[in-house]
């Protein structure tokens, strides 16, 4: 006995009558958004496969947007500096500076961004079962903060720069 004869007849017709929700992409986000289900990665205390959440804590979205604005400093700094007589050091964004600095730019922000994307997806899991992703994140921000630091530095030393 299936679920629809005991359920009475016009009730399996009219469950199937609705819309799929799986073509409402848009309203699937949306509503998702503001109606988490998971968040925490483990659904029970002995399962220690893989799950990815629904909801992240809110410091992390001020973290990553914290190491994209950096990433774009970077980028135009280093394009200050190599137009002043640096050099880059970077050997696969030396090879790409120097050709195309829109192409640079472009895989610059690229793979910066999809790099933040992925640590802020696993940021409640242990990177090499020591350290928790979230704290390589904001080990990149504070490096990145360095690395701007350092660029400015060299901006006040003895290069010399174009006239903008």
């Amino acid at each position: 006995m299936n679920r629809a004869s005991r359920a009475g007849p016009d009730s399996s017709h009219e469950r199937r009558a609705r819309a799929d929700r799986r073509h409402r992409i848009w309203w699937s986000v949306c509503y998702g958004s503001f109606n988490p289900r998971r968040r925490t990665p483990q659904r029970r205390l002995d399962d220690s496969r893989f799950h990815s959440l629904d909801w992240h804590s809110s410091h992390l979205l001020a973290v990553a947007i914290g190491i994209l604005l950096l990433s774009v400093a970077d980028a135009f700094l280093t394009v200050v500096l190599l137009q002043g007589g640096a050099d880059e050091v970077n050997p696969i964004m030396a090879a790409l500076v120097y050709r195309s600095v829109a192409m640079f730019a472009a895989l610059k922000m690229a793979m910066t961004g999809v790099g933040v994307l992925l640590m802020v997806f696993l940021a409640r899991y242990r990177f090499m079962r020591l350290l928790r992703v979230e704290w390589v994140l904001y080990g990149v921000l504070i490096a990145y903060g360095s690395l701007i630091g350092y660029e400015v530095w060299m901006l006040k030393g003895p290069v010399d720069l174009p006239n903008l």
